[in-house]
């Protein structure tokens, strides 16, 4: 009744207050309760007489998720019993380079190749999982403008990489748009765009014969990748006034993303791997000081210095859109809003239209 996990690991985590037990993400009842990790990476939805790993599972109309790091009891009341650790910055750069390179090299190792497939965007997070399954098919979806097409078969090229091109058309985003609301149960522009992409290129890799897909999910919120986490102080869209507070911030966007992400994906017929949100991978991330999460310069500063150990430099240092942008997924679902009568000028256009084809 556990997925992620053992049931006795969630006991002990449980018992010794753990938040970081050694797993990848875990969820599931136990003893009575329903039970979610510290970041959320499994979501569950319900109460513990009523419950299911997707909405659709469970009984009750509009079943509410149990937050990130709680347990929710009999009486349907959420206890939190984990929280994200909260270590000072490392004072020893090498050392934290040598430890996030060693947390890694851990859970790239434990990846089983057999029927896994790679989201595959060209930039430094997708390239250090590709890293870790040699020969792994490789995917990337956009359509065949898009700035992670290009990226991808370039960085495919200098890792000698075999890369599929899911290419898209306006008719793939009309006929996925309402399987992602489906699945996610959002209508929201934002929350789409990001979901359409992940779901066409699962559902390419599952039709291939895959039933998992690695992806770099994580990466961004961990290692400082967001431009808001650059200057948070006169940053808006932030609350804290630090790099390290405004990444932490962004940490805890995670289990909602999460949550709409691998609804998604296994509605496409593949169960998400996420080498980079490894509980020893988080362990060695929340460590890195400023000026090794993002400086004006440069962001995802230690995880790039430590990505040097499997990747090309012009791999290492590619910059990348977010999935939404960088397929143009999200310029096109535009495209097909203003096209359908749904102008920019009509307040949130791009959500009427959604809601359009649903």
């Amino acid at each position: 009744m556990i997925r992620g996990t053992d049931a006795e690991t969630v006991r002990r985590a449980l018992d010794s207050g753990d938040p970081l037990p050694g797993t990848n993400g875990f969820a599931g009842a136990l003893d009575g309760a329903l039970v979610r990790d510290v970041l959320g990476r499994q979501p569950i939805f319900g109460t513990p007489d009523d419950w299911g790993f997707a909405p659709s599972d469970v009984d009750a109309a509009d079943p509410t998720p149990v937050p990130a790091g709680h347990v929710r009891e009999a009486d349907g009341t959420d206890r939190r019993v984990w929280s994200l650790p909260d270590p000072p910055a490392a004072s020893d750069d090498a050392t934290a380079i040598a430890d996030l390179r060693a947390a890694i090299d851990d859970s790239l190792s434990r990846l089983d190749p057999e029927r896994l497939a790679v989201a595959f965007s060209g930039g430094v997070d997708s390239a250090l999982v590709a890293a870790g399954v040699p020969d792994a098919l490789c995917y990337v979806v956009g359509f065949p403008d898009a700035h992670d097409v290009a990226a991808a078969r370039s960085a495919a090229e200098a890792m000698d990489r075999d890369l599929r091109v899911v290419e898209l058309t306006h008719d793939d985003l009309e006929r996925a748009v309402p399987e992602v609301v489906a699945a996610t149960g959002r209508t929201n522009p934002m929350d789409v765009c990001i979901a359409l992409p992940l779901y066409l290129v699962a559902e390419r890799a599952a039709a291939d014969g895959a039933d998992r897909l690695a992806l770099g999910q994580g990466a961004d919120e961990l290692f400082g990748g967001y431009a808001k986490v650059v200057d948070p102080a006169d940053d808006d869209r932030v609350d804290a006034t630090t790099v390290r507070g405004a990444t932490r911030e962004v940490i805890a966007s995670l289990p909602a993303q999460l949550e709409r992400d691998v609804l998604a994906l296994r509605a496409a017929g593949v169960e998400p791997v996420t080498p980079l949100l490894a509980d020893g991978v988080v362990e060695a991330a929340l460590p890195l000081p400023e000026h090794l999460l993002a400086t004006d310069d440069e962001r995802k500063v230690g995880l790039r210095r430590a990505a040097r150990e499997w990747l090309p430099s012009s791999v290492v240092e590619t910059d990348k859109k977010a999935v939404q942008y960088g397929s143009l997924v999200s310029r096109e679902l535009d495209r097909l809003a203003r096209q359908a009568g749904f102008k920019r000028r009509m307040d949130d256009h791009l959500g009427q239209y959604v809601r359009s084809l649903v």
